[in-house]
């Protein structure tokens, strides 16, 4: 399915800046609760910026301040200090900051499922501020869209659950948000579902909505993220582009897998490059240029594969979370 979603301009700030790309800005947050010695900091110090069209991944474990830092975002706490800029306003000064962000909450808990879809879609079009003629305008655009045209009469209850996840999606859309928050799109959806409605999350980036996505599937986050945000005890103790920090913590080790029997003078060639030879497998760490000299080594023998250790997201956020090295997995 391709999907043919309006662009989102950037909302240009009151003062227009070379910022303007910036979606949402997030400058030294914190929050604290409680009193004297009963006072617990749940957000300690936390910045970062997503542009427009970009997908950031914002992870950490329970307790570490996420929620906090979300509700913030969303203009529903105020932080005892720092700053939010959601397309340059401020939401917790400029109510119309909070019409540039969209919100799909885990379990769908943004529709009403006694209403229709299409009833949704009017409802909270209106919601946002939209003329009851252009929300319903834009409501069986987002159901073709979507691919739920034939669902448009069907009370949400009676809809199958990726079916309501997608308009969920849809209704945070409704009013074209210039940040989405996006919050376990995927979670309790089969394969198909769920290859569907990550379908749907690149094409809402690619279209210029930025994304705040939380989720505990990190094969998930890898696979949508642009960026990752790893949060720990109300700090960001990582920030990097999803695949620079999957390099960071991944290894430099080459397993070579080959069929057939080596000669004594290639086992020993082999070895002399410092590999490893068990039956019919090569480990070998040395230089990647030297790489091709053992591969050499191997003529004619047929290669049946070669591999490079690698960490995958999971990986590297416990790593992270426990405090471990950042030096690459073992």
């Amino acid at each position: 399915m391709t999907l043919d979603l309006p662009s989102f301009p950037t909302t240009q700030p009151e003062s227009p800046s070379p910022a303007a790309a910036v979606a949402l800005a997030v400058h030294h947050l914190r929050k604290s609760y409680g009193r004297g010695k009963k006072r617990f900091e749940a957000v300690r110090d936390v910045s970062l910026t997503i542009q427009a069209g970009e997908v950031l991944a914002f992870l950490g474990p329970n307790g570490a301040g996420k929620t906090t830092t979300i509700k913030m975002i969303a203009g529903l706490i105020r932080p005892d200090s720092g700053q939010v800029r959601i397309a340059g306003l401020d939401p917790h000064r400029q109510s119309r900051a909070l019409k540039q962000v969209g919100a799909v909450l885990e379990g769908n808990r943004n529709l009403y499922w006694k209403l229709t879809a299409l009833e949704n879609l009017d409802y909270f079009g209106v919601l946002r501020g939209l003329p009851s003629r252009l929300a319903r305008q834009r409501g069986l655009k987002l159901l073709e869209q979507f691919d739920l045209t034939a669902k448009r009469q069907t009370p949400v209850q009676k809809l199958s659950r990726g079916m309501q996840q997608k308009l969920a999606i849809a209704v945070a859309l409704i009013h074209q948000p210039q940040l989405l928050l996006l919050d376990e799109p995927t979670l309790g959806l089969d394969v198909e579902a769920g290859e569907t409605v990550k379908a749907l999350v690149r094409q809402i980036a690619q279209s210029g909505c930025a994304i705040l996505l939380t989720t505990h599937q990190l094969d998930v986050a890898e696979e949508l993220s642009d960026r990752v945000a790893v949060i720990r005890q109300g700090e960001i103790i990582a920030e990097k582009p999803t695949q620079a920090l999957i390099r960071q913590f991944s290894g430099s080790t080459y397993r070579i897998t080959f069929e057939g029997s080596l000669s004594d003078l290639q086992k020993q060639a082999i070895a002399a490059l410092g590999a490893v030879i068990t039956a019919e497998q090569i480990t070998f760490a040395g230089e990647p240029a030297q790489l091709y000299q053992l591969l050499d080594q191997l003529k004619p023998l047929p290669l049946v594969a070669v591999t490079k250790d690698q960490a995958d997201l999971t990986q590297v956020f416990l790593k992270l979370v426990r405090g471990e090295s950042t030096s690459p997995l073992a």
